[in-house]
C-alpha cells in the first residue's frame, strides 16, 4: 500500500477518485503542530527557536495517520505547493517519524494527469521553504504576542496587533482622516452645444490660454460664458486614430479577489473560501470534481498545454480571427514568487454553461469569472476607432471624443471593471462629422456647478490592490487580514466600504507613537522581501536577531512610558512603589514586580470598616456602579461590600440575625449579617381583599412586578394590579389601581366599572 497525505478531506477525496485502489489518501486537516496558543512559544534567549506543540484536536489525527504509515510501503506528502504547504509536510515528517520511504510531491492542479505526473517526480522536502515559513511565523508571533498585551494594558482588554494587520489598519485609518479633513473646492463644468447639420455636437471646456482650466465660481463661470458666446466657434483639430487594447493576464490571487469584489460583490474572505472549494473539489452529480488550479499565487504564467487548449477552443467557438498569431505571454510582477501557474480552469472543455448544472450560484459565478478571464487572456486585442475633436472660442478650448468598436477581440468574453473610454472630454459612441477649420453655430452652453470629492474609502478590492502595490503581506494573507480586522471590530462595512471604528484610531495612534518602523509601509514591504529571500538560502535566525533588539527596546519604553518612582512603600514587601499609567489613569505598582505583584490606587482612602473575612481595614474604590469598599489584601482576599448598608427592622428567618438592605444588579435586597442568607426586599402597599392583611409589591423571576398578600402562605392572594381595598359597586369584586396611577377599575374583566379622578362612568 502507498499512502498519500494531503491537508483537506475534500482534496483527499478528489485525488482518491483518480488513483484507484493502489493508493490510500488521507488528510491532516492542516498543521498537525504549531506554536502554543496561550504562550509565546519562542525561546528569545536561545536563537529564537520555536517550541512547537501538538494541539489536542490533532492527537487523534496523528494516531490515525501513524497507524496508516505503519502499514504503508511508501508515503507521499502532497500538501499545497507553497511554503505553508512545505512546512506542513515537514511537521508531518517530524511528528510521524517518517524516514527514507517518505517523499514530497506537489501539483498545481488536482487532475488525474497532474497527480500522476507528480508521483513520477518525488523530491525531498525543501528546507529553505520551511525556514521561510518559520521566519514569518516566529516574527509574526513575536510582534503579535508582545504588542497585544501592551494594547490591552494601555487601551482596552481584548485587543490584538499584528505585523501586517496593524499596517493595513493604519492605511484604512489614514484614508479616513484624509476624508474627514477634506475641504471641497467648487468648480464648474461648461458644455458647449453646436449645430452640425441635423445633429448636435457637445464638447466640454478643458483649457484656457493653452492650460487646463475649470471656472472656480459662478461669477467666473458667467464671465467665461459671456466671452465664449461672444466669440466665433470653430473646429481647431480633428484626430481620427485606431487604438488597440490588449487582453488582461489570467488571475492571480490578488486580481481574482479584486474582480470578485467589483463584479460579484463577494468579500475577499468569501472569495477565497469559494475558490478553495473549486481547487480542492466539490461533490457534484458527476462525482467529486476539482475545477481550477492552485488559488494562492502571484504568477501570471500558464502551462503550454493549457495555452494550446485555450487557443483551440477560441478558434472553434469564436473564429480564427480571435486567436492571435503568437500565444499571449505575460510578465509577472517584480516581487512575484512565480512558483505556480496563474489561476485557471483545469479543463477548458468544462465551460461555465456546462458547469452551471453542477454548481451553486456562488461557485458558478466565481468559476465563470476565472474561466472567462483565462480564455480572454489568450485572445486577440480589441480594436477601436477613436475620434477626438477640439473646438476653440477665443482663448477657450473644448474637446469631444467618440469611440467605436472596430473588432471586439477579447472583450467578446471579458470586460475589465475599471476600463475607461478616454482621458478627457465627453466620450460618446457616435459624433457628427466635422472638418478642421469649420465654423460652427452655437446652439447653447450648459453650466453645471460641481465640487471636488474626498478620497474614497477602501473596499475589499481597493485595499487588496493597495496592499499588493505597496508590497504589504502576500496574496495568501490578504483575505485573512481583512477578515481579522472585521472580526476584531476594527472595521465595519458600509455597503462595500471599510470604515474604521473609534478603537482603530486609538490603536493606530498608539502603535505609530511607539513603533513607527513597524507601522511604516515601506519598512513592512522591505521585511516581506527579506522574508522571501530566505527561500533562496538566507539565515532566518539572523533576520529575527537583527530585528528583535530594537523592537524589544521600543516595547520596554512603551510599557514604562509615564512610570515614576515614588516614596510610597509597598504594604506587602516594603519596596518602593512606581507610579504607572494605565487605561483607567494612574496607579501604584510594586517595583519588585514580578516577585511582588502588589498594585493599588494612587489616592487610596482607608475606611474604618473591617473586612469580615480577614480583619483588614477596607479601602474605598471606584467602580462602574460608583464607590464601594474593597479589602486591601486583594487578590488574597476578594471581599467587597457596598458603602452604605441600611439596617432593616426585619430579622433573618434562618438564624434570627440582623438584616441589612443591600443594592445589587437587580435592585435592593435583604441580607443577613450573620449567615449571609438573602431574600427580596418588599414594599407594603394596598390591602388584601381576601384576608385584609397588607399586600406587598414583589418581583417575579421574569422581572415583572406583582402584588401578593403578606400573609402568604396561609393566604395565597396575588394580583398583577395594585389592590385598593375597595369593593366594586357593580359586581362586588375587588377594585385595583390601573397602571396610570389615576384610574380605579374593577378586577373582574367582565365588569366595565371604572372611577377616574375627573369624571365617572
Amino acid at each position: 500500500m502507498q499512502l498519500i497525505i494531503v491537508e483537506s478531506p475534500s482534496k483527499a477525496k478528489t485525488i482518491e477518485k483518480y488513483l484507484g485502489g493502489k493508493y490510500k489518501v488521507d488528510a491532516s486537516g492542516g498543521h498537525v503542530r504549531d506554536l502554543p496558543e496561550k504562550r509565546l512559544g519562542v525561546n528569545v534567549s536561545k536563537n529564537f527557536e520555536p517550541n512547537y506543540v501538538i494541539p489536542e484536536d490533532k492527537k487523534e489525527v496523528i494516531k490515525r495517520l501513524k497507524e496508516k504509515v505503519a502499514k504503508a510501503d511508501k508515503i507521499y506528502l502532497a500538501t499545497d505547493p507553497d511554503r505553508e504547504g512545505e512546512a506542513i509536510s515537514w511537521h508531518l515528517k517530524e511528528v510521524l517519524g517518517l524516514g527514507a520511504n517518505a517523499s514530497r510531491i506537489e501539483f498545481n492542479e488536482i487532475s488525474e494527469r497532474a497527480v500522476n505526473e507528480a508521483l513520477k517526480n518525488p523530491r525531498d522536502i525543501n528546507y529553505n521553504l520551511v525556514d521561510s515559513q518559520q521566519a514569518r511565523r516566529v516574527l509574526d508571533r513575536l510582534v503579535g504576542y508582545k504588542l497585544s498585551p501592551l494594547l490591552c494594558k494601555r487601551i482596552k482588554d481584548g485587543l490584538s496587533a499584528g505585523r501586517v494587520q496593524s499596517v493595513a489598519l493604519r492605511i484604512i485609518v489614514d484614508r479616513e482622516r484624509e476624508i474627514k479633513a477634506f475641504v471641497p473646492e467648487e468648480y464648474w463644468n461648461l458644455t458647449l452645444r453646436a449645430k452640425v447639420g441635423k445633429s448636435v455636437l457637445s464638447a466640454v471646456l478643458v483649457e484656457k490660454g493653452g492650460k487646463k482650466y475649470k471656472p472656480t465660481g459662478k461669477e467666473e463661470a458667467d464671465r467665461a460664458e459671456n466671452e465664449i458666446l461672444g466669440s466665433p466657434v470653430y473646429v481647431s483639430d480633428v484626430k481620427n486614430t485606431t487604438t488597440k487594447s490588449h487582453a488582461f493576464p489570467p488571475f492571480t490571487t490578488s486580481t481574482m479577489q479584486q474582480d470578485a469584489s467589483a463584479k460579484l460583490n463577494m468579500s475577499a474572505p468569501a472569495c477565497m473560501q469559494v475558490a478553495q472549494h473549486l481547487y480542492e473539489g466539490i461533490e457534484t452529480p458527476q462525482g467529486h470534481l476539482a475545477l481550477v488550479t492552485y488559488i494562492r499565487t502571484d504568477s501570471v504564467r500558464v502551462s503550454s498545454e493549457a495555452q494550446a487548449a485555450a487557443r483551440k477552443l477560441i478558434a472553434e467557438k469564436y473564429g480564427k480571427e480571435y486567436v492571435p498569431e503568437k500565444p499571449n505571454f505575460y510578465k509577472s510582477k517584480k516581487n512575484a514568487q512565480d512558483a505556480h501557474e496563474a489561476i485557471r480552469p483545469i479543463d477548458v472543455s468544462l465551460t461555465p454553461e456546462k458547469a452551471k448544472t453542477l454548481l451553486d450560484k456562488n461557485h458558478y459565478n466565481l468559476y465563470k469569472l476565472i474561466y472567462d478571464r483565462f480564455i480572454a487572456s489568450q485572445m486577440s486585442e480589441a480594436e477601436y476607432n477613436l475620434t477626438q475633436i477640439t473646438l476653440n472660442s477665443g482663448d477657450y478650448a473644448f474637446k469631444a471624443s467618440a469611440r467605436t468598436v472596430n473588432f471586439n477581440g477579447y472583450t467578446a468574453v471579458y470586460e475589465d471593471y475599471h476600463l475607461t473610454d478616454a482621458d478627457e472630454g465627453e466620450t460618446v459612441k457616435a459624433i457628427p462629422k466635422v472638418e478642421k477649420g469649420e465654423n460652427l453655430v452655437v446652439s447653447g452652453l450648459d453650466k453645471e456647478q460641481k465640487f471636488t470629492k474626498p478620497p474614497v474609502r477602501f473596499t475589499d478590492a481597493s485595499l487588496v490592490r493597495m496592499m499588493e502595490e505597496k508590497g504589504i503581506g502576500r496574496p495568501s494573507t490578504y483575505a485573512s487580514i481583512i477578515s481579522v480586522l472585521s472580526k476584531r471590530k476594527y472595521t465595519v462595512k458600509e455597503g462595500k466600504n471599510l470604515v474604521p471604528t473609534d478603537i482603530a484610531f486609538e490603536i493606530t495612534d498608539m502603535l505609530v507613537k511607539y513603533f513607527p518602523d513597524i507601522m511604516d509601509v515601506s519598512f513592512t514591504a522591505n521585511m516581506e522581501d527579506k522574508l522571501d529571500d530566505i527561500e533562496n538560502g538566507g539565515d532566518w535566525h539572523k533576520l529575527i536577531a537583527d530585528f528583535y533588539p530594537a523592537f524589544s527596546e521600543k516595547l520596554n519604553f512603551a510599557s514604562t512610558d509615564g512610570d515614576e518612582m515614588t516614596d510610597v512603600k509597598c504594604d506587602k514587601c516594603g519596596a518602593p512603589m512606581i507610579r504607572k499609567s494605565g487605561r483607567y489613569g494612574k496607579f501604584l505598582a510594586c517595583s519588585r514586580y514580578p516577585e511582588c505583584s502588589n498594585i493599588k490606587s494612587e489616592n487610596e482612602e482607608v475606611s474604618d470598616v473591617k473586612c469580615d473575612k480577614c480583619g483588614a481595614f477596607m479601602v474605598y474604590k471606584n467602580g462602574k456602579y460608583g464607590k464601594f469598599l474593597a479589602c486591601p489584601n486583594y487578590p488574597a482576599c476578594t471581599n467587597i461590600k457596598p458603602l452604605d448598608e441600611e439596617k432593616s427592622t426585619e430579622k433573618c428567618e434562618k438564624c434570627g440575625g440582623d438584616m441589612v438592605i443591600k443594592t445589587g444588579r437587580f435592585g435592593k435586597y435583604l441580607q443577613c449579617l450573620n449567615c449571609k442568607d438573602t431574600r427580596s426586599l418588599t414594599e407594603k402597599v394596598g390591602v388584601c381583599p381576601d384576608c385584609g392583611k397588607p399586600t406587598q409589591k414583589m418581583t417575579s423571576r421574569s422581572g415583572k412586578v406583582f402584588y401578593g398578600c403578606s400573609g402568604y402562605p396561609e393566604c395565597k392572594f396575588m394580583s398583577w394590579d395594585l389592590p385598593t381595598g375597595e369593593t366594586c359597586p357593580k359586581c362586588g369584586s375587588y377594585v385595583v389601581m390601573a397602571k396610570d396611577g389615576k384610574t380605579r377599575k374593577c378586577s373582574n374583566k367582565e365588569c366595565d366599572y371604572t372611577d377616574k379622578k375627573k369624571g365617572k362612568k
